[in-house]
């Protein structure tokens, strides 16, 4: 793998704590800005949001742009939204940096897969992804919980500020390592947004939405669940996110190993392992040990999909990949967005902590349909049409296909 990938790690790294690392500091910035944890609860949401609207829309502006260079500017983007939080006067101003970093969020990792993807052997696509990936799973395990510590003993700002120190470095990184790879010739907007005209682009985006949707069902009210339900102590959450963490950073390994060998039959597996287990949660949240498990598990199945899912949308929006791959990205985010509504919709309506679940069961499963219903479209486009010709005796099959 060449060096190039790391660089790309590392600002994925620093883009996963960002992403994450909120979610424990909320306590903290709340009562610094006088706020109520509900309206902090803004900065995750803004955040997702800004990565859905980002994704493409980033994309879109940089189709001019060769893809080294948007990368720097991604980063660039990246800095500036951390150190606006760092530095924030009001809860406003912080909110606002929040969207601005969370901008970056989707094209760079829509642009660096396709770069990743582009640096490696063909057959060596998808374990070239998870590389670049790893980076957001290693910030969950090291990033996030270091990132935490930070900010509830020194200071969320100078959690922030640390942030923006990595991007500088993943920016010095991309500058030395990534090699200038031009936009490809002939490719215009155009071309990229036909690629949104392919059932299996579609397809795999809605599988992104379901499958990491069922995910986040859970692990965003890991929380209550664990402290109420299990009966942890609060202070053991961060562990078991670490654990959470261990499990992505597998997963996405395993993913993109096996993607590269068998995509189709990884999401199989990855999916309907995904689904029991989820609703096993339901049961398994009353053990501690067994909690545990299945906290590391769900990170492992549900990182798994990740880069097969990603590799076959640029396989199937070949020729003009960066916006789809972009938008998938947001798709992971729109998932998360979704499934934590829907959790919240059940635990209101009075069904308890370990009801979301149930729903990311029902979520994976869905996800786990449309990926036999995509194979099964890809079989059908596959088989010949008989042809019957003048110079073809009736009955006989042509070479013609669909």
């Amino acid at each position: 793998m060449p060096l190039a990938l790391l660089a790309l790690a590392i600002g994925a790294f620093g883009i996963g704590t960002t992403e994450f690392v909120i979610m424990g500091l909320l306590p903290q910035v709340a009562g610094d800005f006088g706020v109520s944890i509900p309206t902090a609860g803004l900065l995750v949401t803004g955040y997702a949001l800004g990565v859905v609207i980002g994704a493409p829309l980033m994309t879109v502006l940089g189709t001019r742009i060769p893809r080294k260079r948007m990368l720097m500017l991604l980063m660039g983007l990246f800095i500036a939204g951390n150190l606006l939080s760092a530095v924030a006067p009001s809860f406003a101003v912080m909110l606002i940096g929040r969207v601005i970093a969370s901008l970056a969020h989707g094209a760079f990792f829509g642009i660096g897969s396709v770069v990743a993807a582009e640096l490696v052997a063909p057959s060596k696509k998808a374990g070239a992804i998870a590389m670049m990936f790893t980076g957001l799973t290693v910030a969950n395990v090291i990033g996030v919980p270091l990132g935490t510590l930070v900010g509830q003993h020194v200071g969320w700002r100078v959690t922030f500020g640390i942030v923006a120190a990595l991007g500088v470095v993943g920016l010095a990184g991309i500058a030395k390592l990534v090699p200038e790879l031009p936009k490809p010739q002939g490719v215009h907007l155009r071309h990229e947004l036909a690629a949104f005209k392919n059932t299996q682009v579609l397809l795999a985006m809605a599988m992104t939405v379901l499958g990491f949707g069922g995910v986040f069902a859970a692990i965003t009210y890991i929380a209550p669940m664990m402290t109420h339900v299990t009966g942890f102590a609060d202070g053991s959450v961060t562990w078991l996110l670490v654990l959470f963490g261990l499990g992505m950073v597998g997963g996405n390994l395993i993913g993109g190993r096996f993607a590269d060998r068998a995509l189709m039959p990884m999401l199989y597996v990855s999916l309907g392992a995904l689904a029991v287990v989820l609703a096993l949660f339901t049961l398994t949240a009353h053990s501690k040990i067994a909690a545990a498990v299945t906290v590391a598990l769900i990170g492992a199945l549900g990182f798994a999909t990740v880069p097969p899912l990603q590799k076959r949308v640029l396989d199937h929006a070949h020729g003009a990949p960066t916006l789809a791959s972009a938008v998938n990205i947001g798709a992971f985010n729109l998932g998360n967005a979704l499934s934590a509504w829907l959790g919240g919709l059940v635990i209101a309506a009075g069904f308890g902590y370990t009801s979301p679940n149930w729903v990311g069961a029902a979520l994976a499963a869905a996800a786990l349909v449309l990926a036999f219903l995509s194979a099964a479209l890809e079989r059908r486009d596959s088989v010949p049409i008989p042809v019957v010709t003048s110079g073809t005796p009736a009955g006989q099959p042509s070479s013609v296909q669909r």
